[in-house]
């Protein structure tokens, strides 16, 4: 399984209009190669760079198995939400506090159409639970003025 965006490649910074410092939209995202046995799928972006570790920033799941890529600003049609570790149960852009930063954008492909009982806490180990493929991009970011 593969996934990528129209508006950054893998290992390269992502524009500002996906931070903090511009509109604060989610990047478009789209994926092939999937595993026929998938029934549906979730999507996680993470910044392993953050101050106290993993950071959260957009967690989804329903993504149902025929959808095949996000566009700007929203997550897919039908698609349900985690609170991030912003609080909000949407996209938060990068937003680091010093240097550059990775940001990890995951696609899942999942053995169900349906998980249960989803939250920021157990969001991995429940997706883990019904992984059969997994897809990364990775995007790096670094603040024009750092507060």
């Amino acid at each position: 399984m593969r996934l990528k965006s129209a508006d950054f490649e893998n290992g390269d910074n992502i524009p500002s209009e996906f931070t903090c410092d511009g509109n604060d939209v989610s990047p478009q995202l789209s994926w092939e190669g999937v595993p026929k046995e998938t029934k549906s799928f979730a999507l996680r972006c993470d910044d392993p760079d953050g101050m106290s570790g993993n950071f959260i920033h957009w967690l989804v799941y329903g993504i149902t198995k025929n959808v095949r890529n996000t566009n700007r600003g929203s997550p897919p049609e039908g698609a349900r939400l985690v609170e991030n570790d912003f609080g909000k149960k949407e996209y938060g852009g990068p937003c680091p506090h010093f240097g550059t930063h990775r940001y990890v954008f995951a696609l899942f492909a999942l053995n169900t159409e349906h998980l249960t009982g989803i939250n920021r806490s157990n969001f991995a180990d429940k997706v883990a639970e019904h992984t059969i493929a997994k897809a990364e991009l990775m995007g790096r970011y670094k603040r024009k003025e750092n507060p």
